[in-house]
């Protein structure tokens, strides 16, 4: 495969765009208050690089260091503990409101929730997140992993608790297998896209998100004039967007979407810009595992194709660029240990300021002396031996 760093602007014209009211202050406070209320929860830090944002020649980059969550190493564990919490409230017929883990965990609930049985599909972070959360209400979970999954990551789902095996298909024929699974056995399907008659969930995992964006804002004090967000089936970016549209309005940052090559199932749906999405088919060899999905999240692309501005595709070097940028900071800068999906945003953003070829689509993203930029580092070393290899090893040069 050619692979190369390419980019598509979305031109926002007049008239109207989706509803971000989802998540809004609202609701991105009821996410808040839950995650307050687990035992486990502080905010994870926002790591300030002042001394690379200099050496780039820009204001300030920000990167939010998602390696410190619940003792989970990646982000994911917001939505899928929001989601299920939503869920059984539900099924419990609570009234609708902020909801807490003291409430749902009373011994009278647990006991009408016994028989209720998760599943999912995973490349290893999202089934992690939806293990632990099982375990958080005292429910089983069933994890299914895509063929060539990190054995790492699968250990670490096991570790919880959960049933956990690897498929012989992708990953997008891999949450087909969840929810085929979900219908005919009556569990409950737990994943972060959406497709007909599956909305809600992936709904409820996506405002579970916004927990982050709002930390965020309320570390830097400040709103960050641009926002890289990376994307599998869109989800985390999705919900990012819409929290950063819903509280800024037309003074949101400028946002820009960034995936693998060998996925760029949304890149590929922004530049064709017909209405019809894009779909990356076949085995996806991508080191960015949590970001190897073939197909968009339907909820997540009707809030991009309004709110995001940029939608670039880069090669595997530029996530090991990023890698190494943030394992090895320069002189006081704080040290990010940040995985392949994790530090591809960073990877983009110090290319840009350094390859005087891309200088166009630098100049047309805004990247200057004064761009206040966030990142969001959203795992850590979750396959510390692919880890080794790029940072140790040089995996991928960049050069």
């Amino acid at each position: 495969m050619n692979e190369s760093i390419k980019a598509v602007e979305t031109l926002h014209t007049e008239g109207p765009r989706a509803d971000v009211s989802a998540f809004g202050a609202e609701a991105a406070a009821h996410a808040m208050a839950f995650h307050r209320s687990l035992p486990a929860y502080e905010p994870t830090p926002l790591a300030d690089l002042k001394c690379l944002s200099a050496n780039l020649g820009l204001g300030r980059i920000m990167v939010k260091d998602e390696s410190k969550r619940f003792g989970l190493n990646a982000f994911k564990g917001l939505g899928a503990s929001y989601a299920v919490a939503a869920y059984l409230a539900q099924i419990l017929g609570l009234p609708e409101g902020p909801l807490t883990y003291e409430n749902l965990e009373r011994p009278e609930y647990r006991e009408q929730l016994r028989g209720i049985t998760l599943v999912t599909a995973t490349d290893g972070n999202h089934g992690r997140g939806v293990a632990w959360a099982a375990k958080l209400f005292g429910l089983f979970a069933h994890v299914f992993m895509p063929k060539g999954g990190s054995a790492e990551r699968l250990a670490n789902i096991r570790g919880l608790g959960a049933e956990a095996s690897f498929t012989t298909y992708n990953y997008d024929d891999t949450v087909r297998h969840a929810a085929n699974l979900a219908k005919e056995k009556g569990w409950v399907l737990v994943q972060d896209t959406a497709f007909e008659g599956y909305t809600e969930i992936p709904l409820r995992i996506m405002q579970g998100y916004t927990t982050l964006a709002q930390e965020a804002a309320e570390q830097w004090g400040e709103p960050p004039t641009h926002i890289f967000l990376q994307a599998g089936v869109g989800s985390l970016p999705g919900a990012i967007a819409g929290y950063f549209a819903a509280h800024y309005g037309e003074r949101r940052p400028v946002i820009t979407i960034v995936e693998p090559n060998r996925a760029d199932c949304i890149y590929r749906t922004a530049a064709a810009n017909d209405g019809a999405p894009r779909i990356v088919t076949g085995e996806i060899d991508s080191i960015m595992a949590g970001l190897s999905c073939g197909e968009l999240n339907p909820i997540a692309w009707d809030i991009l194709k309004d709110y995001a501005d940029h939608f670039v595709s880069v090669p595997e070097w530029v996530a090991a660029k990023g890698m190494r940028i943030l394992g090895n900071p320069l002189d006081d800068d704080p040290r990010v240990i940040s995985g392949e999906s994790g530090a591809v945003t960073t990877g983009l953003v110090a290319e840009l300021m350094q390859n005087r070829s891309l200088d166009y689509l630098r100049d047309r993203i805004g990247l200057g002396k004064d761009a206040r930029i966030l990142c969001i580092s959203t795992e850590g070393d979750t396959d510390r031996a692919n880890y080794r290899r790029v940072v140790w090893d040089g995996l991928y040069p960049s050069y």
